[in-house]
């Protein structure tokens, strides 16, 4: 939510630690992101110093990503880039859609238990390039404050739909000199009106009141985009963020229906923005342009109105921001949420529909701000060019744009009419010069599409036919791998009497969802089993079908009686024969239950983890041999003995749950031998979760993880 003023209070403490180290700092603004785990996102929950729907193409960024937050928060680490130049130069990605200058620091909320985040904090270009030891103890300190804050925090905070605003601290001002400045500003011919730091307008003078045509009561407190609908757009967001960051004046032109063009200068401080308004060129030669010639031309101050149908430069930062994120989505469904997430916030639009053709009708793949409801009603649709527009841009490939109501049912009186939306854009996904799908975009209100956000949205839905088309086929390549995975791997561990098991194959976070990584139990006799769990070098076709064939051979030799070290020494020479390309790591343990005893032996397999009746947790000391088919001759394979004890749990894995670049893997198995022991009496299954989250809280990994967790009851034969 957004406000018009004031301080905040001792009850909002996130507010306060953020508004304190805006003003401790020096800096003009700032923000607190959030990691969500589940999503991979950084989402800003607050904000200060700047309109909430000024930073919407912020407020959430992915965390794969290479870029600055995501830096301080992974590495754990101050990130501090003092200028656009230096941006694009170490986060050329991210520089693409920000063509702002400005200069920022973002310092990670390390200290806080049940989630991890980064402070954001933002100056105007001039500053030094340099962060002094002074700064940079504000900015650790800040951030400390606020991790404790959230630490503190009765329940754990989420990340919102919509980040709340928090305003800065400001002196009160003098209540004789603010009603001097007003009476003085009333008086003067042209408009003038102010905005404070959250986007709020707190005075607008009878001028500029009527030049917007809108009494100042309907003005005031609100922000202009909303009590003005015809200044939501893009353009016009780009030149108010361009004021912001610069510290410049900027000087545009609007329109305010039906042809009344109006000229802006906007002065931007700490304070806020002030606008100057005067009538801009006449009506009659808005007349003689084209009738969809762009809305807009921001300019600097002094020069004359610009009217032209070209794209902004600010917009070409955003086309390029945008392209460069596209390359980065895999399936169909990342294409629809980075097209939620991104695209339609920065188009000021409130809802989507992304669909396709299927034999000969609509199928609607992704939705944003549409009820479920209207969805089925749209959904398989005949693809008629004749019904709907998006009919026709799957058919023709031709786009439609319709900026209100009346429009639509004049050129589609058939079409279903069952939303609660205004105007829409239908913009045709094309690939190869054949239409793949057809990508609506809807306002609440009414909308006049002008030429230069045409000009953006033409290019823009080839970059996401692009995209999209590759997700199909990346799609289509996933659900293969991932059935011939299944097919590799067991569909249910056999039932062995006295002996609790539970597994997890985990795929690596990027890629086709498959690997090497596999898991077995072997039933020997009433009393014997064997546990097998390995890893196949590789993260492809190649590395499952391998898997299969280790895992094959493995339960060959096993139920014909092999020890431990002669199963392995076998299989080794099976790869051998196999001519395999390919080393595979593998830990057997053989389980007698009756002797409550296990005897293992490890192919250069990570130490399985061994936690005791009584809560003694460590990794097992076991001297592995070398990994199989690396072809050393004849191998030797040690074995070790382990009691078994009732209740003693054993944890076997692959190394994709304990790897991390730049950190000891003893270290990290150490640490992941901590946390079984102090995990409880959990279930199985959600042992497993724990486990997991523990070493890959983010839920992204770049490995394949395999976890096999067996435990004897006292039920277990004698």
């Amino acid at each position: 939510m957004t406000g018009s003023g004031g301080s905040p209070g001792a009850a909002d403490p996130l507010g306060e630690s953020l508004a304190a180290a805006v003003r401790r700092t020096g800096a003009r603004s700032g923000g607190v992101y959030l990691l969500d785990p589940e999503e991979a996102t950084l989402g800003l929950i607050a904000l200060c110093g700047v309109p909430v729907d000024a930073f919407a193409p912020w407020w959430r960024a992915p965390y794969s990503v290479h870029g600055p937050s995501q830096d301080a928060v992974r590495n754990e680490r101050l990130v501090w880039v003092s200028s656009l130049e230096e941006l694009a130069r170490c986060y050329p990605r991210v520089a693409a859609g920000i063509p702002y200058q400005l200069a920022f620091a973002v310092h990670p909320l390390s200290e806080v238990r049940h989630c991890r985040g980064a402070l954001l904090l933002m100056w105007a270009p001039g500053r030094s390039p340099r962060l002094s030891r002074r700064e940079r103890g504000h900015i650790a300190f800040s951030a400390r404050r606020i991790a404790r804050v959230l630490d503190a925090a009765a329940v754990p905070p989420v990340i919102p739909d919509r980040p709340r605003f928090v305003p800065p601290h400001r002196a009160a001002p003098v209540p004789q000199s603010g009603r001097a400045a007003a009476e003085m500003v009333e008086r003067l011919p042209l408009g003038t009106l102010a905005v404070d730091q959250g986007g709020c307008v707190t005075y607008v003078n009878a001028a500029a009141a009527g030049l917007l045509g809108r009494p100042a009561e309907q003005l005031l407190g609100t922000q202009p985009w909303q009590s003005l609908t015809w200044l939501d757009n893009i353009a016009y967001m780009d030149a108010y963020r361009t004021a912001m960051s610069s510290r410049e004046a900027v000087a545009l032109t609007v329109v305010r229906p039906p042809d009344h063009r109006l000229d802006l200068r906007l002065h931007t401080d700490d304070g806020g923005t002030s606008v100057l308004i005067t009538p801009g060129v006449s009506s009659r030669a808005v007349a003689a342009r084209p009738a969809n010639t762009d809305d807009l031309s921001s300019r600097p101050a002094g020069a004359q109105p610009t009217l032209t149908g070209a794209p902004s430069q600010s917009r070409i930062h955003l086309l390029m921001a945008l392209a460069a994120a596209l390359t980065e989505t895999l399936g169909v469904q990342d294409v629809v949420d980075l097209v939620a997430e991104r695209i339609l916030p920065a188009f000021g639009a409130h809802g989507m529909i992304m669909s396709t053709a299927d034999a000969g009708r609509i199928q609607i793949i992704g939705h944003r701000g549409y009820d479920p409801a209207v969805i089925e009603q749209f959904d398989g649709l005949p693809t008629d060019a004749d019904l709907t527009p998006a009919g026709r841009a799957l058919t023709t490939g031709a786009s439609s744009f319709f900026a209100d109501r009346g429009e639509l049912s004049r050129f589609y009186p058939r079409a279903p009419q069952i939303t609660d939306k205004h105007a829409w854009a239908f913009l045709p996904l094309l690939s190869s010069g054949h239409p793949i799908g057809c990508l609506l975009l809807a306002y609440n209100e009414p909308h006049p599409f002008p030429a230069g956000e045409r000009s953006i949205l033409t290019p823009l839905a080839g970059l996401i036919a692009q995209a999209l088309d590759r997700a199909r086929l990346y799609d289509a390549k996933h659900n293969l791998a991932h059935a011939l995975q299944q097919t590799l791997l067991p569909h249910a561990l056999p039932t062995v009497t006295g002996l609790d098991v539970a597994a997890r194959y985990l795929p690596a976070s990027l890629g086709m969802d498959i690997g090497g990584d596999f898991y077995d139990l072997i039933r020997l006799t009433d009393t014997t089993a064997a546990a097998v769990i390995g890893d196949v070098q590789g993260h492809d076709i190649t590395a499952a079908a391998l898997m299969g064939q280790v895992r094959m051979a493995v339960h060959a030799h096993a139920t014909a009686g092999a020890t431990p070290d002669q199963v392995l020494a076998r299989t080794d020479r099976d790869l051998a024969d196999l001519n395999a390309s390919r080393f595979v790591s593998c830990l057997y343990a053989h389980l007698d239950l009756g002797r409550r005893q296990a005897t293992l032996a490890s192919a250069g397999h990570p130490p399985p983890l061994v936690r005791h009746p009584d809560r003694r947790s460590h990794p097992v000391d076991i001297r592995p041999g070398p990994p199989l088919g690396i072809g050393v001759g004849s191998p030797v394979y040690p074995l070790t003995t382990l009691s078994l004890a009732p209740e003693t749990l054993l944890a076997l894995y692959t190394d994709g749950l304990v790897e991390n670049p730049g950190i000891d893997l003893g270290n990290t198995i150490a640490d992941l031998a901590h946390h079984l022991g102090q995990a409880g009496d959990l279930p199985l299954p959600q042992l497993l979760d724990s486990l997991v989250h523990h070493t890959r809280p983010t839920g992204r990994h770049t490995d394949d993880i395999a976890l096999f967790l067996l435990r004897p009851h006292r039920t277990a034969a004698s």
